[in-house]
């Protein structure tokens, strides 16, 4: 029995690092390391370095002699296992301590001695197979590790009757026996204990991983609900809210100003939305979850009007119902849009209609011209004056036609490089005879230096004739009309400056729409046809104007595509 007891004695002081292994370990495994990563990954070597240090100390100082001279040290279990488990260098280190250890408890110091009860004959051995040790499954390592504490044991008890030819008795036998079992279950002890360890350990951090990662994506998730511009809430199987965005509820506070969002999480939403406009919702949201179906539906509230979705949530493989999405979608300025979208078409359609009719009428109003001028001409003198105002009428209505279908026709006119100076030079003269009879006076400033222009000649002299002579006709006698050009760093500006009355502030914000005038007998066409024409140039054209003081147009054109690119 006292060989029994030692050998439990040692095998307990043995296995002290696979005990202690799991306190120091997932002690160490939570504390920060520099890099980010947790020390389970490489250090839990020092936990076992000390561990088993201090198990082989501990059996080194207790080692005891039965049946006159069997050595029971099982110190070499855990120098095996950290040899196996550890870094080579603690492994070599702890193989050199044990050795120079051995002369403090031999009972006599020979070399085969030595050689047999230190085990150092299987050192290098257990050092080339820790690599593959470390990559192999718990039955190999298990394998492994009993197997050379095996081995280990049996070369030390069976030492003395390989060196000193004892006689083995069949209680020795019996203890060699029993030492080489425990041995097995020793190894066996520790590869399990480690293992499962480590393997719970690295479940642990695989469970922390997976709950960061979690919890990350929730974050993104519900960051990105409450920057999208929709009310969104999340429903589970049982129509509780579980998440809800900012835009919702802000809306939500619209009927309960204290709602919180902890307040709605978790709660029904048929009790959310009870009493609110969106009770509607509600039901929806129930035959989605019942039906797993999706369904939509556009709701007038007040003078807002939403559009709103209820979704089944279900999962990849089965397809089963897990919950629903809600998302409302306030459309009031997109159904506006679309309404004016709608009576713009039928605007463009009536134009293209009253083109066509305009266009028609020109053929007979040429007719008519030409037969009063016959008749003009074999028709007594008394009437020159009858004829005369109907043939000016008549000019005037073409004018009107003209003008109405350069307005109606989106046409794509030439262009070609030109000086804006030279095409004012050439207007001047007639824009100074209608000034002359007017009574007026014009003063022109051009910059000759400024670069050419994609213009077309025709539709840039009607819009400085158009702006001129409304600048005239605004203005008494005496007025004075001014044409100056300006080079500015992406184009060339025209300001048509008059003297007149001025436009009030009302009034301008429409000058430019189509058959608006302030002219007694004007059509408000022009100021609509030089817009359109600033348009098909790539320009733009603005008014400055100050009651009591004058009007300004100012005509800004670009400058042509080759000089911007240079």
């Amino acid at each position: 029995m006292v060989e029994f007891r030692e050998i439990l004695l040692q095998v307990l002081i043995a296995c002290l690092p696979a005990f202690l292994f799991p306190l120091l370990y997932e002690k160490s495994s939570r504390i920060p390391q520099p890099n980010g990563r947790k020390a389970y990954q490489t250090d839990y070597s020092m936990g076992l370095t000390y561990t088993c240090t201090f198990s082989m100390l501990l059996c080194s100082l207790f080692p005891s002699y039965v049946w006159n001279g069997i050595p029971i040290n099982f110190g070499i279990l855990p120098l095996f296992a950290l040899m196996l488990y550890g870094k080579l260098r603690e492994g070599v280190i702890l193989g050199v301590l044990y050795l120079l250890l051995y002369p403090l408890y031999a009972m006599k110091f020979t070399v085969p001695e030595f050689l047999f009860e230190t085990g150092i004959l299987l050192y290098p051995f257990v050092l080339l197979t820790a690599n593959f040790f470390k990559r192999i499954g718990r039955r190999g390592k298990v394998v492994i590790l009993t197997v050379i504490f095996a081995a280990g044991e049996m070369m030390i008890t069976v030492s003395p009757y390989i060196i000193e030819d004892m006689k083995l008795e069949f209680g020795a036998f019996t203890t060699i026996i029993a030492n080489i079992l425990v041995s097995v279950l020793a190894g066996s002890l520790f590869v399990h204990i480690i293992e499962t360890t480590m393997e719970k350990e690295k479940l642990r951090e695989q469970v922390m991983h997976l709950s960061r990662k979690y919890f990350r994506e929730a974050e993104t998730l519900q960051q990105m609900m409450d920057a999208a511009p929709l009310s969104i809430i999340l429903l589970d199987q049982k129509g509780r809210i579980l998440s809800i965005n900012d835009t919702f509820l802000q809306f939500y506070r619209l009927s309960r100003p204290n709602g919180t969002r902890e307040e709605l999480i978790r709660k029904e939403i048929v009790k959310v939305l009870l009493g609110l406009d969106f009770e509607v919702i509600a039901s929806r949201a129930e035959q989605t979850l019942e039906g797993n179906v999706k369904t939509s539906e556009i709701m007038q509230i007040a003078d807002r009007v939403f559009f709103a979705t209820t979704s089944p949530i279900t999962k990849m493989l089965t397809n089963e119902n897990i919950g629903a999405v809600i998302i409302i979608q306030d459309i009031t300025e997109l159904e506006a849009l679309r309404m004016e979208l709608n009576h713009v078409e039928r605007l463009g359609l009536v134009g293209q209609m009253a083109a066509s009719i305009t266009h028609e009428i020109r053929n007979p109003m040429a007719v008519v011209r030409g037969f009063l001028q016959l008749m003009r001409e074999k028709s007594p003198s008394s009437l020159e004056h009858y004829y005369r105002i109907v043939m000016e009428e008549l000019d005037r209505a073409n004018g009107i036609i003209n003008d109405f279908l350069s307005l109606a026709q989106n046409r794509v006119v030439k262009m070609e490089l030109s000086g804006l100076h030279e095409i004012i030079s050439e207007l001047t003269p007639l824009l100074w005879a209608d000034a002359n009879l007017r009574g007026q006076s014009i003063e022109v400033r051009l910059d000759e230096t400024a670069p050419p222009l994609m213009l077309n000649h025709k539709e840039i002299k009607q819009l400085i004739l158009n702006l001129g002579r409304n600048a005239m006709e605004a203005m008494d006698e005496k007025g004075k009309l001014t044409l100056e050009m300006k080079r500015e760093s992406d184009g060339v500006e025209l300001y048509v400056m008059d003297t007149g009355p001025g436009i009030p502030p009302a009034q301008q914000e429409r000058l430019f729409e189509p058959f608006f005038t302030t002219k007694s007998k004007g059509t408000g066409l022009g100021l609509s046809l030089c817009l359109s024409i600033m348009e098909r140039h790539g320009g733009r054209i603005n008014v400055k104007s100050e009651e009591g003081v004058g009007t300004t147009f100012i005509v800004f054109f670009p400058y042509a595509a080759e000089r911007i690119e240079a």
